[in-house]
């Protein structure tokens, strides 16, 4: 599986599958267990929606065509970061480690 779309957050994440199961391509949204974690875990890039390998090209297709009829200028296909760390992730991960840390000092 590929991610065709990463959401800001979880409800962008289902109404993009729901276009790609309505044109007959099957989407999966990963990031649902992680929602509790942080109230806006979708700034962080968890929220995504994937594709089977075969449906990929069609999907950002279809993406890039809601894209410009949403003109949601905060929307981002996977095409335009496949290959970018995701910078919110990262710092996220890195605060939780220091939190650890400092916890695992004191007792």
């Amino acid at each position: 599986m590929q991610i065709a779309y990463r959401a800001r957050d979880i409800t962008e994440a289902h109404i993009v599958a729901g276009l790609l199961e309505a044109n007959g391509i099957e989407a999966h949204v990963g990031g649902h267990y992680l929602q509790g974690a942080m109230g806006d875990i979708g700034a962080a890039g968890f929220s995504n929606v994937h594709v089977d390998d075969e449906d990929l090209y069609r999907a950002r297709q279809l993406v890039s065509e809601y894209e410009q009829t949403s003109g949601s200028s905060l929307s981002r296909a996977a095409s335009d970061q496949e290959d970018r760390p995701d910078h919110y992730a990262r710092w996220f991960l890195l605060a939780l480690a220091i939190v650890a840390l400092i916890l695992l000092q004191i007792y």
